[in-house]
């Protein structure tokens, strides 16, 4: 027997971007049903590092540093409110984050990379470049071999289980409706409606948000959209308990609140392998002990692959379908750094508002431009 749920809009895709979605448009007052695959999924948000993250992004592409830097600036008030609304403390800390560098030539690139971003900008953009003498004097326990850092006062962290956790149960305080398990099987748009059949069940909605990673390449073109997404694997390590030494998160490392350090600095076109490789994980464990020898020999105590979500060029896509109105697609590879602009402008977007400046050149067409 065929069952039916009808709601305001429809959100495929469980992961961090779908539910920062879900949860904003639910905020807003919409009855909003999300359909998530289930655990079998390629999930981006399972191996996700949980950085906050605004040091160099957007090189080339200025509105996607000031969508980032606006992200960043949100997020307080962001952890703060899904805190008041459910108890969980999404362990939100921005006290600034370091890229380490164990070479002369790595500090002055990445340091001339970001000076390029903040002549592209032309606004207050801050960083330092530090020697490895200023490095060790912040986090007497860097190595002796690291050449340096640069920091960004504006990075920080936080733990994307939790934002998870936060968000699914403020989604659901708020009456969002959740199924999981539920694969979609067909997607279409009938007399203003789409009709989405998952198992047993069609779910009708005048709206649909597709922020489904890696699924959204097969799905948008449904709706007369495209999502030319691919994978890109990293693989993660992470330790044992260790008494707190790393108050400032950086790329490759990052303590969290329970004491475990994750260890992650790999990106792989390996195509759907999410699996792990003893050579992969042995060099960024080599490199983690140099930035920090107090890490050698420490208990490792998991480790795994997950799935990027990347588009030719690394930014998003945002855009809404001319074919069929009504329908979106929302796919990026930083879900939790820009979980605040998700959840606030950018559902404005979707009910109807003016689409913020920043995103307005992220559309697929773009990728036709570059091919010719």
């Amino acid at each position: 027997m065929n069952m039916a749920t009808e709601s305001d809009t429809l959100v495929i895709g469980g992961g961090i971007v779908g539910m920062a979605l879900a949860y904003g448009l639910a905020r807003a007052g919409e009855r909003v049903m999300l359909l998530d695959e289930g655990d079998d999924a390629y999930r981006a948000a399972r191996g996700n590092f949980g950085l906050v993250w605004v040091q160099g992004k957007g090189l080339g592409r200025a509105a996607y540093a000031h969508w980032t830097l606006a992200a960043a600036a949100a997020w307080p008030a962001f952890a703060s409110e899904l805190a008041q609304r459910t108890g969980v403390d999404v362990e939100l800390a921005q006290p600034g984050g370091l890229t380490m560098c164990l070479d002369d030539a790595e500090l002055a690139e990445r340091g001339a990379r970001l000076q390029r971003l903040r002549d592209e900008l032309g606004i207050a953009y801050p960083f330092e470049v530090l020697d490895g003498a200023a490095v060790r004097r912040l986090i007497p326990q860097a190595g002796p071999t690291v050449a340096g850092a640069v920091m960004c006062p504006l990075d920080g962290h936080t733990s994307p289980l939790k934002l998870l956790r936060a968000l699914v149960q403020a989604f659901e305080a708020l009456g969002g409706r959740l199924q999981a398990g539920a694969r979609v099987e067909s997607l279409q748009q009938r007399q203003g409606a789409f009709e989405v059949r998952a198992g047993d069940t069609t779910h009708v909605a005048p709206k649909l948000v597709l922020a489904a990673g890696l699924g959204n390449r097969e799905l948008a073109p449904h709706v007369g959209l495209r999502a030319p997404v691919q994978p890109n694997r990293g693989q993660i390590l992470v330790t044992e308990r260790l008494q707190p030494f790393l108050k400032f998160p950086t790329m490759q490392v990052r303590q969290t609140g329970e004491g475990v350090v994750q260890i992650g600095d790999s990106m792989e076109d390996v195509g759907f392998d999410d699996g792990t490789t003893l050579a992969q994980l042995s060099r960024i464990a080599a490199r983690a002990a140099r930035c920090f020898p107090l890490l050698e020999g420490v208990n490792i105590v998991r480790t795994w692959g997950a799935l990027r979500v990347m588009t030719p060029d690394g930014f998003p896509i945002y855009q809404t379908s001319s074919a069929c109105p009504g329908a979106f697609v929302v796919t990026c590879h930083s879900g939790i750094t820009l979980a605040s602009q998700h959840a606030g402008p950018l559902v404005a977007w979707i009910r109807g508002g003016s689409e913020p400046e920043a995103i307005q050149g992220f559309k697929a067409e773009r990728f036709d431009v570059q091919a010719h």
